[in-house]
């Protein structure tokens, strides 16, 4: 420890290509986009993948894991097409 300060940080990799997955995804989707709801998409469909951990040095804005094949990315696409659904038939907010 640098200053009282960790030199390595745990990361779950799989939580920054499930968000880059729906920001590409999202504006072509039929359903509220509020932050609650991108958060809620999230939550569930990082609930049906497996996590990806990796150590980051301190200050590392983004690390890569071993590149994902076809059928990673297949089950991305796949759990965020769940918890779009899900989400979107139940919102956790009063509809405006």
């Amino acid at each position: 420890m640098e200053n009282g300060e960790a030199k390595y940080r745990l990361r779950n990799h799989m939580e920054d290509v499930v968000s880059q997955k729906l920001d590409k995804l999202l504006p072509n989707v039929d359903m509220c986009k509020c932050e609650k709801c991108r958060m809620d998409v999230l939550a569930y469909a990082l609930n049906l993948l497996p996590p990806k951990y990796v150590v980051t040095e301190a200050g590392d804005l983004y690390s890569r894991v071993s590149e994902f094949n076809a059928q990673s990315e297949i089950d991305v696409e796949v759990a965020l097409t769940e918890a779009i659904k899900v989400v979107s038939n139940n919102p956790k907010h009063a509809m405006k």
